[in-house]
């Protein structure tokens, strides 16, 4: 793959892969140091990506390693997440704040699966992981939301 190719892929996804890093990471800036260090490494390691159309989730699976990396040398500090998140998208406040309270593996699943649109099968490929795994934590990030939105609606 040449640069040119490269660069025009990553022009493709790069809001996604913000969106994701923003799943995992709760500082912008290592959101922004998570996402360019992936690209670097996708760049370096291009020539172990087998197939080309695999090339977006191949660079999302590089991407959450690089968050968990991040994750590990400096830990979320016990402060809330700053409400201007650009992930997702919905006009639902209630269903933002209730994704975002969820623990860091079921939001990535949910935001890879329903955000993202990637298949159960993929998102295992990304988060390498079975997919039964992958199927358990949809199933209880949607449970988890929904015990989240009905619990703030019986507060209203």
């Amino acid at each position: 793959m040449l640069q040119a190719d490269f660069t025009r892929r990553v022009r493709v996804c790069e809001r996604r892969l913000y969106r994701v890093a923003r799943t995992l990471l709760p500082r912008e800036c290592d959101c922004e140091d998570a996402v360019q260090e992936a690209l670097l490494r996708a760049w370096d390691r291009l020539d172990s990506l087998k197939q080309e159309e695999a090339f977006e989730p191949w660079l999302i699976r590089i991407l959450v390693n690089q968050c968990k990396t991040f994750y590990r040398r400096r830990p979320p500090a016990s402060q809330p997440l700053p409400e201007d998140l650009p992930l997702p998208e919905p006009e639902d406040t209630p269903l933002l704040d209730a994704l975002m309270g969820l623990p860091r593996k079921l939001r990535v699943t949910l935001e890879l699966h329903y955000v993202e649109g990637y298949s159960v099968a993929e998102t295992a490929r990304i988060l390498n992981l079975p997919e039964g795994t992958v199927k358990w934590r949809l199933n209880r990030g949607r449970a988890a939301l929904k015990e989240t939105i009905d619990r703030e609606e019986a507060r209203t």
